[in-house]
């Protein structure tokens, strides 16, 4: 079974998954967190942002994996480095790349082989797995995931402004919607959720109901 969710940044795509995985006894497998990654690794060594070739040779022996609700990147847990401002401010242009997206896809599909999953990203119900089961949209208004970004960051120790993660969103935003492949959709096939005024237990609660259906 896959249970697919695509859905801006900041709208709870990541926790709801989460849970979810738990509830449902689903293996969780984080999308982002493998662009985040391959984006460490670029500043790790040193690569260029403009050098499409090196990212995407690095992106073809990428070794993430996913194991008590952690990231590993070369066996090493990077579950907070790859939220940091560095980061974030390079993982988009990267996925847009598009040998790297091809490449990551491959990654992720071979990550669900073998497992009743649940991903979550920008393409997942439109490219990664177009024929999962469960198609998900889950959105929220821009303040809001301003504000959830802003609690997140605190929780984690990252120091950003308000600011910088308003503008670091919008231009995010605007770089999904916009790719020229695996860019963020709405299409009739996906269940729409607004979670704005939503709690996390009331996202979760009747994401089940309609997976129990």
């Amino acid at each position: 079974m896959v249970v697919a969710i695509d859905g801006p940044c900041g709208s709870g795509k990541g926790t709801i998954a989460s849970i979810l995985a738990e509830k449902l006894n689903l293996v969780n497998i984080d999308t982002g967190a493998t662009y985040r990654s391959l984006a460490l690794k670029t500043l790790e060594n040193n690569i260029d942002i403009k050098d499409e070739e090196k990212i995407i040779e690095l992106s073809k022996n990428l070794n993430v994996e996913f194991k008590d609700k952690k990231v590993f990147l070369d066996g090493k847990d990077v579950s907070k480095k790859i939220r940091e401002k560095e980061v974030t401010q390079i993982v988009s242009p990267i996925s847009s790349i598009v040998e790297v997206r091809k490449n990551m896809v491959e990654l992720q599909r071979k990550m669900a082989n073998t497992n009743d999953v649940i991903l979550e990203g920008r393409d997942i119900t439109t490219v990664v797995f177009p024929n999962a089961e469960y198609k998900f949209y889950l959105d929220a208004t821009l303040e809001e995931r301003v504000n959830r970004r802003i609690k997140q960051n605190k929780e984690m120790n990252i120091d950003m402004s308000e600011e910088e993660i308003r503008k670091s969103i919008s231009d995010r935003d605007y770089n999904d919607m916009h790719k020229p492949v695996g860019a963020l959709k709405r299409t009739d096939e996906q269940i729409y959720i607004d979670s704005t005024n939503m709690t996390i237990d009331e996202v979760v609660e009747k994401m089940i109901n309609i997976i129990k259906k």
